[in-house]
């Protein structure tokens, strides 16, 4: 669905590539996908993400088309998620699904609840 190539600091990249190789919870649609995603990845320096590409340590904003919910949440490192402060993993189903793309992406991800498509309406550094 989306057309964007995903822009990953060089340690995201990492991540991301450790990440597909031990979680054995990824589907084979969401797994298929990250391995795409990865293949084609725009890889910099983390100076040089852009501030409108989810990234860890970004305020994000997105849109679920099907329920039209808006959802609003800082994407952090796993060791600073805590749910009950809005702050999510960058390597949680919604961070994975993300992580790279710019605001006004769709983006297609297999969530526990099913298959969902998001747009990404803001995206904020951290302060």
């Amino acid at each position: 669905m989306e057309t964007n190539k995903i822009v990953l600091s060089k340690g995201m990249y990492g991540l991301l590539k450790t990440h597909l190789k031990t979680n054995n919870k990824l589907s084979v649609f969401n797994k298929t996908k990250l391995e795409k995603e990865l293949k084609a990845a725009q890889i910099r320096v983390s100076s040089e993400i852009p501030v409108d590409v989810v990234s860890v340590n970004r305020n994000v904003k997105v849109l679920d088309i099907a329920t039209d919910e808006e959802l609003n949440f800082d994407l952090v490192a796993p060791a600073d998620a805590k749910i009950k402060n809005n702050k999510v993993s960058i390597l949680s189903p919604v961070g994975v699904a993300l992580i790279g793309y710019p605001e006004g992406t769709h983006v297609e991800w297999d969530m526990p609840e099913g298959l969902k498509t998001f747009i990404i309406q803001k995206v904020t550094p951290l302060s």
